[in-house]
């Protein structure tokens, strides 16, 4: 694949559209000190159309990655607080009546946006996590019988805190797998940690953006573009052999009680080649599908009790997989 011809900006620019999504790192490095794996997870989401579970402890800067994510890229955004009493309607949005004209119209809800920030999802209850199930498989919200399209992009970007667990609701295994990523955001190393409350000191205020210096440096047009790059990008037969057996394998380790279903094959599959076209490739190589196999699968399996006890997680069970599937030549 040629960058100067089928990764072109549409706009016609001399940058391509690959260097416009690459230089996303440093814009939003602006706001967000070290996150560089949640910046490219997040990229490689919206390039397949996917959704992210962002899990990590309160304070490592969840929401601003998000909100600075969406300022580089000039998307609109909204964010959702989750809580225990947050009705389906106030996600979905409902028909409201109009005392001038005696009729109902819609009111549009949070969800009618490019990036929404579902913060601390597992607090809400399951009938309001579903209210989310058609948004994300369908790009639509259906009301009254009438389903309206939201717009495009669309990524739903969720956070849960995997350390609290008093007053949550887990997110069932049916809505789990419809998250393209889990991405685990970490604490900072000691030197980010510095970082950040130096840039305290000089005066950055997260609430600020456009004073960090956060430009747009791409936008939806370049997004559509390298989409159509992606799709581009060429699976071998033994590729696709080789997602597979991964998948296989998880469905029979003896840690696991569920492991990955076709749709979670398909999910990896996707973000390998997204991750390959990033790269600079136009085809996919097995340690694409290593790459993206954790954040892909992490979600999507569950493991036996007795293992779980026994110190075993998710992330072991699959790289020990990974370590003993052959990988094609």
């Amino acid at each position: 694949m040629d960058p100067t011809t089928d990764n072109a900006g549409p706009s016609g620019d001399p940058g391509t559209t690959r260097d416009a999504l690459e230089a996303l790192r440093a814009e939003i490095a602006k706001a967000v000190v070290g996150q560089d794996p949640a910046v490219t997870g997040l990229v490689v989401a919206l390039l397949c159309r996917g959704h992210v579970l962002l899990e990590g402890v309160p304070g490592v800067a969840k929401t601003l990655l998000v909100r600075a994510l969406a300022s580089a890229l000039e998307l609109d955004t909204k964010r959702v607080q989750f809580t225990p009493d947050l009705m389906p309607s106030d996600v979905t949005g409902s028909l409201v009546y109009d005392t001038r004209s005696a009729e109902f119209s819609f009111q549009p809800g949070p969800v009618f946006t490019n990036l929404l920030l579902a913060d601390e999802i597992n607090r809400t209850p399951p009938k309001t996590q579903s209210s989310l199930l058609e948004a994300m498989e369908e790009r639509q919200v259906t009301v009254d019988g009438t389903p309206r399209p939201l717009p495009d992009p669309f990524l739903v970007a969720a956070t849960q805190n995997p350390v609290e667990y008093e007053g949550t609701y887990p997110l069932p295994e049916a809505q789990l797998d419809r998250f393209l990523l889990k991405l685990t955001i970490p604490l900072p190393s000691r030197q980010d940690e510095i970082d950040v409350l130096t840039r305290h000191a000089e005066g950055f205020n997260p609430r600020d953006l456009k004073a960090a210096g956060v430009r747009p440096v791409a936008g939806p047009a370049d997004l559509e573009a390298a989409r159509a790059a992606v799709a581009k990008t060429t699976i071998s037969p033994e590729i696709t052999a080789y997602v597979v057996d991964i998948c296989r394998a998880t469905r029979e380790s003896p840690s696991l009680t569920l492991g990955v279903s076709p749709r979670g094959s398909t999910a990896l599959l996707a973000t390998a080649r997204a991750w390959a076209w990033l790269t600079g490739r136009d085809y996919v190589i097995p340690d694409d599908v290593k790459a993206l196999a954790l954040p892909t699968l992490r979600h999507r399996v569950q493991l036996r009790p007795e293992a779980e006890m026994e110190g075993v997680t998710a992330d072991s069970v699959i790289n020990a997989i990974l370590a003993h599937v052959p990988v094609p030549r």
